[in-house]
């Protein structure tokens, strides 16, 4: 059965490592959401993935508003993430993530899980399944 939780050790909040995304890390945007993502060697006991959330400031002056968005985010990952976990559970990197919400409106949750699931199958898609040739046997949910 998934884990649905969204444990402290999976959080991402080294300001080095988040520095180094933006530096050297990889990106893709699923509307309203873009993925900044890196690899490095799997800690001793690490989990596969850290993840972090950031909302703009500059479109959202509001810290309640930002705080919510965040909440929704947080929330699909932590519905979502199990897809992804089950196909790195003998890979040897940890994946560092940072989601941005792009959009400049409140979107509502589906659209944003559904954004996330799709950014989910596209992530393993292009960066890990032809590193390991592992075959895509799941298709995003539309």
């Amino acid at each position: 059965m998934p884990d649905f939780t969204f444990k402290k050790a999976e959080r991402l909040k080294s300001l080095k490592i988040i520095g180094g995304l933006f530096k050297d890390g990889q990106s893709f945007g699923v509307y309203p959401l873009r993925l900044f993502w890196s690899a490095q060697p799997m800690p001793e006991g690490g989990l596969p993935v850290q993840f972090t959330v950031s909302v703009a400031k500059k479109n959202f002056k509001s810290a309640v508003a930002r705080n919510r968005i965040k909440r929704k985010v947080r929330e699909a990952w932590r519905l979502n993430k199990h897809r992804l976990y089950r196909k790195l559970e003998d890979n040897p990197q940890q994946y560092v993530c940072m989601v941005l919400y792009v959009a400049k409106e409140d979107l509502p949750s589906s659209q944003i899980e559904k954004a996330m699931q799709t950014m989910i199958h596209l992530f393993f898609k292009k960066n890990i399944a032809p590193a390991n040739n592992q075959i895509i046997d799941e298709p995003p949910l539309s």
